[in-house]
């Protein structure tokens, strides 16, 4: 997997237009918490479906950004997080200790 890095405001718009024709995700992490170590740990380990885009946003040096996601895609933040966004929505979110690849895949399919 590789990791596409979420730094700037309009890439919201542009992974919106994306998420149309096909599935994004988004992996909100704190460089600070170990929680969120494990669950990035834990999504490279897993095999990742070859038809996702994969978008890592730093939450702590662009807060703002994270906040624009929970209002865009109407999302209570959590840190970690993860989003799968289709067609313009989010269609799953999960966080914490529940993030993990294989469920993402189920969730893509």
């Amino acid at each position: 997997m590789t990791w596409l890095p979420l730094v700037e405001e309009k890439q919201l718009d542009d992974i919106t237009l994306a998420s149309h024709t096909k599935p994004i995700v988004i992996f909100k992490h704190s460089t600070r918490c170990s929680i969120s170590s494990v669950a990035l740990a834990r999504m490279e380990r897993g095999p990742a479906p070859d038809s996702v885009d994969f978008y890592y946003l730093d939450l702590l040096k662009f807060r703002n950004i994270s906040h624009l996601i929970a209002e865009r895609f109407q999302v209570h933040h959590e840190s970690p997080q993860l989003l799968l966004i289709k067609n313009g929505e989010c269609v799953y979110d999960e966080s914490h200790s529940g993030i993990n690849m294989a469920e993402l895949t189920e969730q893509v399919q």
